[in-house]
């Protein structure tokens, strides 16, 4: 069982939005700190976002820092990326993971994503 199902993501144009959903599974979510990372076409998986595990924390990267936001709902074992001024760089498909605590290091297996594509 993968940890994470995302869903959300589409085409928009530059400057438009989307809000991206992740939901957990495997572990006790609300323990978890919950990341976002990237991989764009030939690129390495990047990270994104990170929020701790009562949701008090989070981290950006400098590229998304301003335009981004992540969030979660512990009730419902979800966490959320505001995506805003979408640039066609952040063109990707977007994942779910967990992280260690305080830290952008991923672990566990990935699930299959959410494609965004940022178009002029």
């Amino acid at each position: 069982q993968v940890p994470f199902v995302e869903s959300g993501g589409g085409t928009v144009q530059i400057g438009g939005s989307l809000r991206l959903s992740c939901v957990g599974s495997g572990r006790t979510f609300s323990d978890s700190y919950v990341a976002w990372f990237r991989q764009a076409p030939n690129k390495k998986r990047e990270f994104v976002a990170r929020i701790s595990n009562a949701g008090w924390t989070t981290d950006y990267a400098d590229s998304v820092k301003g335009r981004f936001t992540i969030s979660r709902d512990n009730a419902n074992n979800v966490a959320y990326l505001q995506m805003n001024s979408l640039r066609p760089d952040d063109t990707a498909v977007y994942y779910c993971s967990y992280v260690e605590v305080g830290t952008r290091q991923p672990f566990g297996s990935w699930g299959q994503g959410t494609q965004v594509t940022v178009s002029s």
